[in-house]
This record gives structure tokens, sequence and C-alpha cells, in this order.
């Protein structure tokens, strides 16, 4: 396969979000940086983003960075009644979930405090946030946070989702929610010289020594995919395939323009 053909030892542009692959520009980096602080303070954090700005791999990173000493529990399909959300967290502490809402409140504050003794204060991750079905889960989010002590809370809390997470909470129904948030930051595409970084970085973490992609094919993928990581990928991918099948080595703009065509993207006409 073509992994062999460019020398990779895996493939440089896979869609799974691997913390691995991650590029950290200096908006990741900042995100990073702001997500580590929240938790780090116990606060509410928002990060949000388009679709395939990196947000997800940025979260898989993020917990990477903090599981060996923290739990994390992590929500990837927050289609979630108020109910469901809090037997999800109770199961994700490795609990029996109590039938009713009272009980499971109990038995999520009595391990918080638990972790809180040994000092392994939990972190809650919910990601694609913005599928939250109803405002009574964000409200039940909004409880989460009041689980503390005098001086502290017991659970850091950090919501990820696309921009209209964001313009959600700014309706007037979800101010006070909107208050406990902390930290906040929206996460950007990338610039046309990151474009050329990121497509580096993964080659060379796949196991590349060379890049077969010219300097000008890396800015016809940032042309075409206005810089989002998910779209670079796929926009790489297709011309590696297509480069291997004519047995070249050297990728150009051209094989990025027949790429974008295919996959029916604006920035490769013309």
């Amino acid at each position: 396969m073509f992994r062999e053909f460019f020398g990779f030892r895996e493939k440089p542009f896979g869609k799974t979000p691997n913390p691995a692959y991650l590029y950290e520009s200096p908006h990741h980096r900042e995100a990073l940086a702001r997500l580590e602080y929240a938790i780090e303070e116990k606060e509410l954090a928002l990060l949000y983003g388009d679709v395939g700005s990196g947000k997800t791999t940025l979260s898989r990173a993020l917990i990477d960075r903090i599981a060996g000493a923290r739990p994390v529990i992590l929500i990837i399909n927050p289609t979630l009644s108020p109910a469901q959300l809090l037997r999800s967290i109770a199961s994700g502490f490795g609990l029996t979930p109590k039938h009713h809402r009272a009980d499971l409140l109990d038995q999520i504050y009595s391990k918080l405090y638990e972790l809180y003794e040994e000092r392994r204060e939990p972190v809650l991750i919910i990601d694609e946030a913005q599928l939250i079905p109803k405002k009574a889960t964000f409200e039940e989010i909004r409880l989460l946070t009041n689980f503390q002590l005098d001086d502290e809370n017991l659970l850091s809390i950090v919501l990820i989702g696309q921009p209209e997470l964001k313009e959600r909470l700014s309706h007037k129904a979800y101010r006070a929610l909107r208050q406990r948030i902390g930290i906040q930051y929206s996460l950007r595409s990338l610039s046309e010289e990151e474009t050329a970084h990121y497509v580096n970085h993964r080659i060379r973490v796949a196991g590349g020594s060379v890049n077969p992609f010219t300097m000008e094919a890396m800015s016809a993928m940032f042309r075409c995919s206005e810089g989002i990581p998910r779209v670079i990928n796929t926009l790489a991918t297709t011309a590696l395939l297509d480069a291997y099948g004519d047995e070249s080595s050297t990728i150009d703009a051209g094989r990025i323009l027949a790429a974008a065509r295919e996959h029916g993207l604006d920035g490769g006409q013309g």
C-alpha cells in the first residue's frame, strides 16, 4: 500500500483522533494551556470550534496529560436527559447507578468527596456538547458545579462543541450556566504556514523521512481546506493514493486540486 511506497510506518492522515498526531499550533497550544488551567482551578470550561478543527484530538491529548493524576469521565454522545447524564457519570466512576435522582446525587457526591480526600479530583469532559437536547440537561450540568466544599469545587467540567454551542449558551435562558464558565476559548483553523507545519508534523510522526508534498501542493491544500485539519487529512490521503497509483513519489498542486474536486470542495475549482 501507499504507506510502504512513501516510507510511512502508519497512515499519517488518519481520521481517528490520535493525540500523538496533535499538531500544537499556537491556538491549539493556547487552548490546551487554558483547559489545563481550568482543570487545575476546577473551573467550568468551554472550548468551541468549527467541524474538523481538531477539538476532539485536542481533548484526547488533554486526557493523556491529566489521566495519570485525575480520573476522567468522557461523554462523547451527550444526547442525554438529566437522569441519563447522572447515570453516565456514576457509571464512569465505576458505580452501579441508583434509580432515584436524590440517591444518584448522593452517590456521586460521596465518590467526589472520596476522590478529593485522595487528592485525585476528577474531570468530566462532554464532547459534541452542542448535541445536548434540552435546557434541563444543561441545568443539571450547572448544578454539578455545586458539588463543592467551602473553598473549592470537587469536579472540573469541560464542554467541547461547535460554534452553535457558544451561540446557544449566549441566550438569556442559559445565563445561570454561562455565569459559571470560568474559561472559554475558540479554536481557529490553521494559517497557510501552519498548514505546511501540520503536514510535515503528521508525516514525521507517521515515520516518514521525506515529505512528498511540494510547497505549492501544501499551499493548494490550505486554500482548498481553509485550514481545517480534517479536510487537510482528506485531501492529503486522496492525493497520496492518487500518486501511489501513478507510482509518483512527489505530489504537486494539481493532485491536490483534483482531490478537492473529487470531494466537492469549492477551493478546488479553477
